[in-house]
C-alpha cells in the first residue's frame, strides 16, 4: 500500500514547512492527485486522515483535488492564525 508512504511523506513535508508551534493549528492539507499518478485517492485520504488525527497535527483534514495528468503534489497548508 504505497499510499501510506505518500501520506507519511505529506506529513513530513508539513513538518518541515511549519514551525512546531504551528503544527497543532494545521487545519487543511491540500493535495493534487493526477488521474494518471498511480495513486488511489480514497486510500490516500484514509491514510492521511489516520496520520493527521495524531499529534502533532491536531486533527487536520486532507482535501484531495483530482486533475488530469500524472501530477502528485502538496498544494497548500492551511493554518489557523
Amino acid at each position: 500500500m504505497h499510499e501510506m508512504s505518500i501520506a507519511l511523506e505529506v506529513c513530513r513535508i508539513a513538518e518541515t514547512r511549519l514551525t512546531p508551534e504551528a503544527l497543532p493549528r494545521l487545519l487543511t492539507v491540500g493535495i493534487v492527485v493526477g488521474d494518471d499518478a498511480g495513486v488511489e485517492p480514497s486510500n490516500l485520504q484514509f491514510c492521511l486522515d489516520a496520520l493527521l488525527a495524531q499529534p502533532p497535527f491536531g486533527g487536520a483534514t486532507a482535501k484531495i483535488a483530482r486533475q488530469p495528468g500524472d501530477e502528485l503534489r502538496v498544494d497548500y497548508l492551511e493554518v489557523d492564525e
